[in-house]
């Protein structure tokens, strides 16, 4: 199986004046075409900056990203935004949902940037709303939506443009214990059908849901387990 992305010795510095602030030191790691990636650590552990690289929203200070066969680690910002258009779909724990459009503009939105003609993308839209079993809310705006159900329009926006990975980012933070399970729930049946997850989250029984668990601390990987192998190892 080839693998989706590939880094190798990844390093990411911040600068205050002179300073230099080491937040990434030295990560390798493949992540396989349908993997199911749980990202963990504590806070400051590198975690939300190694996946702001992976989402093509920053590059590294050295080190090589190969995303789907393209090297993204050299490439320009204008470079960078076409690669997360079409390979990347994002989540996150805010939802980010535009609050004047109605759950089906919202989910087009990608599909806008990417050039498709108006019927289609109503098409194509409509599909995912019913991935996450949400077409009879197509018509309703995010105020009128429980937290749980916007989320979903958020997914099925990350779906709609049949991105290579799929990068959430804590998509259950916001949301009660019932409600973020029926959420991984569904990212468990996106997995299914045969797309690449890697979820950022710091609660263990969301993290179970992924079939790997990579745990970050101080800007390098302290573990990598299956699932198995994680929930063994923590009793």
């Amino acid at each position: 199986m080839p693998s989706i992305i590939s880094i190798q010795d990844l390093h990411k510095s911040y600068f205050m004046g002179t300073q230099e602030l080491p937040v990434l030191k030295g990560i390798s790691l493949n992540i396989e075409k349908n993997d199911f990636v749980a990202l963990m650590g504590p806070s400051g552990s590198g975690k939300s900056t190694l996946m702001n690289i992976l989402g093509c929203l920053d590059t590294p200070t050295s080190g090589t990203y190969i995303l789907n066969g393209q090297d993204v680690s050299k490439m320009d910002d204008n470079s960078l935004a076409e690669v997360r258009n079409k390979e990347i779909g994002f989540v996150f724990q805010q939802f980010n949902l535009l609050n004047s459009w109605t759950a089906l503009e919202n989910v087009t939105l990608p599909l806008i940037y990417a050039g498709i003609d108006k019927a289609a993308r109503r098409e194509k839209a409509m599909e995912m709303l019913e991935k996450v079993s949400l077409t009879d809310r197509h018509h309703h705006k995010p105020n009128e939506l429980s937290g749980g159900q916007s989320q979903r329009v958020a997914i099925a926006r990350a779906l709609v443009n049949d991105p290579a990975i799929i990068l959430a980012d804590e998509p259950t933070g916001n949301l009660d214990t019932k409600t973020s399970y029926e959420i991984m729930d569904i990212f468990s049946k996106i997995h299914a059908s045969g797309n690449t997850v890697i979820l950022v989250t710091h609660e263990e029984d969301i993290a179970r849901h992924a079939h790997r668990i990579i745990r970050l601390r101080d800007g390098m990987i302290e573990s990598d387990k299956t699932r198995a192998e994680y929930i063994e190892t923590s009793h």
